[in-house]
């Protein structure tokens, strides 16, 4: 038998920019689209979906929700807690729900606490520090250069563009000072890794799975190079995904072995991805892990279930099932094999 569950996302028709705002302070909101597409694979599986939508909404209502767990993708607004807070206020009011807790979503947002932590655990991460305009840049570079300068607690490649990657003083000046301005935050600077992008979805709790190892690609090119993702590339043409990855089994098995131990290492649940960066010498660094990755049909997880013989609404399903199995709310489902 279905549930019936409470769906909580934030939608880019929900903050209007302003002139002062950046193109890209809503990129991690879904399209309205993507919203539909979900709820469509989770209807597939025989469930009933409410929609609720963002933080607000969820608070007007919660008091009179009939609803038996609720699969949320909020990203939520402002500052590096913003993630955190519709799990906390689910686990405030003893409901259960998809998804890391609130924990796990601030230390994976603040990327320099979770790069600390995978460090601590000894996954290979990209050398880094945080930056503001004030900071001594020259004494605080101890990697050397080329540089990456990225926003301290953003996704979806927000505020990175070709301007980020950086072969100098006065250019790691100039991003840094960009980022702390136009994004009100440190800047995490990170030694710029040349050669191959991957990323691995991960599914599961106490035996946490990795899925296929899925490739980049950019203007049919896998071999980057000096090239990366940036915001400009999110939904545009010029970026693909291969998947099998065009790589030897030791590496996707080493990828794979890794994208588990960040998951774990950071506390996820159910459902995560990891960022991959390859060197030119084959050496795999994880550039990040979200514990709210894109479901929705444009990216990975209509990708990669392909290619292990399933189907992006078994997926979805199977990432739900994961929640209602860790919170006691089991029914027979297919696993994603």
């Amino acid at each position: 038998m279905g549930k019936v569950i409470g769906f909580t996302y934030d939608v880019k028709t929900d903050w209007v920019l302003s002139a002062d705002d950046p193109k890209d302070l809503n990129a991690e909101f879904d399209k309205p689209e993507s919203i539909k597409e979900i709820a469509r694979a989770l209807e597939s599986g025989g469930h009933k979906v409410v929609h609720i939508g963002n933080i607000n909404n969820l608070l007007a209502q919660i008091d009179s929700l009939d609803v038996d767990i609720f699969f949320n993708i909020c990203e939520g607004r402002g500052g590096r807690n913003r993630e955190s807070q519709v799990p906390i206020i689910l686990e405030m009011k003893g409901l259960p729900f998809m998804g890391s807790d609130a924990l796990t979503m601030g230390m994976t947002l603040d990327k320099a606490v979770a790069k600390k932590l995978f460090a601590a655990d000894g996954i290979p991460t990209a050398r880094f520090f945080t930056a503001t305009k004030d900071d001594d840049l020259k004494q605080l570079n101890t990697i050397g250069y080329p540089l990456i300068v990225k926003t301290h607690h953003e996704g979806t490649s927000k505020g990175i563009s070709d301007s980020s990657r950086v072969e100098n003083l006065e250019q790691l000046k100039q991003q840094v000072d960009f980022i702390n301005k136009t994004y009100h935050q440190p800047a995490l600077v990170e030694e710029f890794i040349a050669g191959t992008e991957f990323t691995v979805a991960v599914l599961g709790n106490d035996n946490p799975k990795a899925m296929a190892v899925v490739q980049v690609s950019m203007d049919g090119n896998a071999d980057l190079g000096d090239r990366f993702y940036t915001y400009d590339m999110v939904c545009s043409s010029a970026l693909q995904y291969i998947c099998p990855a065009q790589i030897t089994e030791e590496l996707n098995i080493k990828m794979q072995e890794l994208a588990v131990k960040a998951f774990q290492c950071v506390g996820c649940r159910d459902v995560g991805r990891v960022d991959f960066r390859v060197d030119k010498e084959g050496n795999p660094y994880v550039l990040e892990i979200n514990p709210l990755p894109n479901l929705a049909k444009e990216d990975v997880f209509n990708v990669f279930p392909y290619a292990m013989g399933s189907t992006y609404e078994e997926a979805i399903n199977q990432v739900l099932n994961n929640a209602l199995e860790r919170n006691g709310l089991t029914r027979e489902a297919q696993e994603v094999k």
